[in-house]
This record gives C-alpha cells, structure tokens and sequence, in this order.
C-alpha cells in the first residue's frame, strides 16, 4: 500500500472536517443538491469524454494510486545479471526454467528461449511499453478532466442557488437554503478537485514514469543478455537506470 497517499488525501479530509466541526454544526456543511450537482455532474460530464470501457475501467486505475506493487530497479538488475551469467554458460535454454516474478521480463526471457531475433524481441517489448504507458497516460487525464470539470459544475451550482435566491427574494425562508446550494456547490468543486482528483492523477503519472523506467531496464538487460554481452557489462549499462546515489548499491561479487 502506498502510505504517501493514503495519508495525504485522509490527512487532508480530516483537516477540512475539524475547521467544520470548530465552525459549528457539521450538518450545515452538507447538502444533497449541491452532492448532486457536483459529484454526479462532474462524473456525467467526464464520462461524455471517454468511452465505456475506459471509464469503467477507472476504478482500477485509481487503485494503483493506493496499491501497487513495483520490483526495485536493483532487484530486476540483480536478476538480470544472474539471468545473462546462465545463458552464457547454458544457453538460452537454461532460462527456460528460471523464476522470474516480473511478467514483463518473463515475456522477454520466453521470446529469447523461442528464437525470436533482436528486432522482433525489441519491436514487440517496445509496444508493450507504450501500451502500457498510455494506459496510465488515460487514467492520469480522466482524473485531471475530473480536477477540470469539478469546480465549473460547483460554479453552475452557485449561479443555480443565486438565481434560486433572487427569484424568492420576497420569501426569507427560502433564501437560507439557496445561499446554501450556492456556497456549497463551490465548496465541493474545489473538494473534489484540489483534494481527491489532482492528487490522485499526480500519483498516476508517477506510477507511470515508475513503471516505464523498469519496463526500459527490461528491455536494456533482454537485449544484451541475446546479444551475449558480458554480465559485468550488462550490470554497468543498467546501473545508468539508477540515481548516482545508489549505482554502488548491491554491486554484484566479480
């Protein structure tokens, strides 16, 4: 579970939800017109974006913000050099029954054991790095037209309420709740916005940029293990992978 952000968006809510309590009574805080308009316009509004399939999907999406589980790039450097020691000494073939958790890097070992040439293993792992990628790129955006729509839906709320409000100017029980629609419905596109969604696509497009420099050290260390490349070698090119910090970390033994 990523920590960061699920105590960012709580501590966040939590704050908001003691500046209400030391205001007064919470209730005043809450209004199912202006939920509607925000939250289920907002949505509506994203939704005529996007396809079927890719909205559904987004539920998901947002899940990698709060859990996803990510190989440290020395552990897949690590593995790629045991990898490319065995196939010098064995062939390709001695990969065959190597245990490898990262499926992308199983894909690649499995077109080296199947004879696939050079261009057809980068062509194909290349491909499945920008598919992959502009998976991430759509949840990223759905999220950022959500942070988009979100405070103009709060701000049709308030033109809603003030019209509501002027158009019973001579009821004064009718002007309390109108001024409330108007308030609130900025309040909550603002909430949505600033609180859930930008984070939320921020972590995404971290998780992206993650998970493509991994999926590149990949495809680095496959090519050079086919290529027959010295493991020393092979280690020093996907050390480059790493912050400068950490490039003598976990050094393998010659």
């Amino acid at each position: 579970m990523d920590l960061a952000t699920l105590i960012g968006i709580v501590g966040a809510i939590g704050l908001l939800i003691m500046a209400m309590l030391l205001a007064g009574d919470i209730s005043m805080f809450v209004d199912v017109q202006s939920v509607i308009i925000v939250f289920g316009g907002s949505i509506f509004v994203v939704l005529s974006n996007y396809n079927l399939g890719q909205f559904f999907g987004i539920g998901k999406i947002i899940g990698k913000s709060f859990m996803f589980k990510l190989e440290r790039p020395e552990e897949l450097i690590e593995k790629s050099v045991e990898m490319a020691d065995a196939a010098r000494k064995g062939g390709f073939l001695a990969l065959e029954e190597a245990e490898i958790s990262n499926a992308f890097m199983q894909k690649g070992v499995d077109m080296l054991v199947d004879g696939h040439d050079a261009d057809v293993v980068r062509a194909t792992m290349q491909k499945d790095i920008d598919l992959t990628t502009e998976r991430h790129e759509t949840g990223s955006n759905m999220m950022m037209a959500l942070a988009d729509v979100a405070p103009a839906m709060g701000m049709i709320g308030t033109l809603i309420g003030l019209v509501a409000m002027l158009s019973n100017m001579d009821d004064p029980k009718a002007i309390g709740p109108a001024m409330a629609v108007a308030l609130l419905t900025t309040l909550y596109g603002a909430f949505l916005a600033n609180v859930i969604a930008i984070p939320i696509a921020a972590k995404l497009k971290l998780r992206m940029a993650e998970e493509k420099l991994n999926q590149e050290l990949v495809l680095d260390a496959v090519l050079g293990i086919q290529d027959g490349q010295n493991p020393r070698v092979i280690e020093g090119l996907l050390k480059n992978y790493l912050a400068e910090g950490k490039r003598s970390v976990g050094a393998t033994e010659e």
